[in-house]
């Protein structure tokens, strides 16, 4: 692998297929991986290099070749203008995942208290502000645990 620089040995999508390859030889090689998805050996290299983003069709086939649901939401937090307010999932074990799960629904009840007594008058008011934002960093939790959780099903079932 003469082409393997720092820049590249740190690529989400270079060390994906490197992890596919233990489980599947024909992925050891950009030219034999490209081939499996009709994508040109000069663009996986570029791709894997960091100089070019892949287009959404080649995230989704290197994303189901590989068994790497990440690469998916990787490329839309980070390459995609139109998703980069999307939560970005942490590749952790189960017991991490279900651990921040149970953190973050133990704050929902406390959030649904707070979503109640803001609403129940029909108005927002500006001493009500901190506590909106508060119940929008919990939803943007669980939204980010609900992610993890389906990613670390899609990549192990």
């Amino acid at each position: 692998m003469a082409n393997i620089t720092e820049k590249t040995s740190s690529n989400i999508f270079y060390k994906a297929r490197c992890a596919a390859s233990k489980h599947n030889e024909q992925l050891s090689s950009r030219e034999a991986a490209g081939a499996i998805m009709a994508i040109e050996r000069g663009r996986m290299y570029r791709i894997e290099k960091g100089n070019t983003y892949p287009y959404p069709e080649e995230v989704h086939l290197m994303a189901d070749l590989y068994n790497a649901p990440e690469l998916e939401n990787h490329y839309c937090t980070e390459m995609c203008a139109l998703g980069r307010d999307m939560p970005k999932v942490d590749l952790a074990d189960l017991d991490r995942i279900s651990l921040k799960a149970l953190a973050t629904f133990r704050k929902l009840g406390e959030t649904k208290e707070l979503l109640l007594d803001i609403t129940e008058d029909g108005v927002i008011d500006e001493s009500e502000k901190p506590q909106l934002d508060q119940i929008l960093t919990t939803l943007d939790e669980l939204e980010q645990v609900a992610h993890s959780l389906k990613i670390w099903v899609k990549k192990n079932l």
